[in-house]
């Protein structure tokens, strides 16, 4: 969240541009300009509203430069200390780039104006947000995931590279028949099976193997994020409450003090009428 400005006019500002009919415009040219760049992948369509599809497209984008550049004017430097504001300057600057041969990428990339609106509904912000939160469990996970999957690469190796090679004659070769195990994409029929046909045990080491990777690991993954996700949310809402409680008492003592004066005000007029009696 960025701080509120100091002047009075860039605040005004930087509350129009918040408010939810402002909002919910630029979500609807979010969605339109999606709309438009899916269409434009359409050799039919470009054939027929090519120029149309893009005249919207440059309109969609000048607006968003406008929006961009209203923010910045608003809230000065403090725009760039939010990664979300920083993330739509990048994606909108990334389609004023001229898309030459040197940056043909660049025109591909043009379609990531679309993940703005990730910054512009709070639900997804605090998605990514605690997908964010969630990376330093989700590193732990991983490497223990990658510690097993290693292992249980050498194992296949040694007892299988034999018998079929094309799946487990190198250790790079079994971790990837692993991790198409893992995903259970024919796992059974298509390798499982197989190796079973030459080696009758193999389904011990097939079965431990998804026990393991699969319902365990990562559903691992998946109680991480989720607990990072909540984890969030609840600080979130703590902030809230904070600054929520910091406005009421700074509302309290605002009424205190004014309560005060004005009772040495009634003070004064009453020495006055006692004084004049």
């Amino acid at each position: 969240m960025i701080d509120v400005p100091a002047s009075p006019a860039r605040r005004k500002l930087a509350v129009w541009i918040e408010q939810p009919r402002v909002q919910h415009a630029l979500i609807a040219l979010i969605l339109v300009n999606a709309a438009v760049l899916g269409m434009e992948t359409s050799a039919g369509l470009m054939a027929r509203w090519g120029a149309e599809l893009v005249a919207i497209d440059h309109a969609i984008l000048a607006v968003f430069v406008v929006e961009i550049a209203l923010r910045i004017y608003a809230h000065g430097w403090r725009f760039f200390r939010d990664p979300w504001s920083v993330f739509d300057f990048v994606v909108v600057a990334i389609a004023l780039v001229p898309a030459s041969e040197a940056f043909s990428v660049l025109r591909a990339l043009r379609v990531l104006r679309v993940l703005r609106l990730v910054t512009m509904v709070p639900s997804m912000r605090r998605v990514v947000s605690g997908l964010l939160a969630a990376i330093p469990g989700l590193s732990s996970v991983f490497a223990i995931l990658a510690l097993i999957f290693y292992v249980a690469s050498v194992i296949a190796t040694k007892l299988f590279a034999e018998s079929f090679p094309e799946w487990f004659g190198t250790l790079g070769a079994s971790a990837y028949t692993l991790f198409q195990v893992m995903t259970l994409e024919s796992w059974s029929m298509g390798i499982a099976r197989p190796v079973m046909e030459a080696h009758p045990y193999a389904w011990v080491f097939f079965v431990l193997f998804i026990l393991v990777s699969t319902f365990t690991m990562l559903n691992l993954f998946i109680a991480v994020i989720v607990n990072a996700i909540q984890s969030d949310s609840h600080a979130q809402a703590d902030r809230v409450e904070a600054n929520v409680v910091a406005r009421v008492d700074a509302d309290t003592g605002a009424l205190a003090v004014e309560l005060a004066a004005l009772r040495a005000e009634i003070g004064e007029l009453k020495a006055l009428v006692t004084a004049r009696a």
